[in-house]
């Protein structure tokens, strides 16, 4: 259980900063972080740092992807939690 709750803590936290990195570079008109990778990172875990960065950074929330794509990833995140905790006793 320990090291779920660390890998959870380290991609959300990855993706918060993700999204704030590449906020940063759209407004510096810089190489930007693929979207591919921000959603791999909600995917692997990480959709409610992702979705925190959404809008904190107010980053990719008129995008139709994003807004409804990071919320269904985070119940997925949230349903392979639960299945993981009460299924396999982690």
């Amino acid at each position: 259980m320990q090291w779920l709750t660390v890998i959870l803590a380290v991609m959300n936290i990855a993706g918060f900063i993700m999204m704030g990195t590449d906020k940063k570079r759209a407004r510096n008109q810089e190489w930007r972080i693929p979207e591919t990778n921000l959603f791999g990172a909600a995917f692997l875990g990480g959709a409610l740092g992702v979705l925190a960065g959404m809008k904190v950074f107010r980053h990719k929330t008129q995008h139709l992807s994003f807004r409804y794509g990071i919320p269904a990833l985070l119940v997925f995140n949230i349903a392979v939690v639960y299945y993981m905790v009460s299924k396999l006793g982690m």
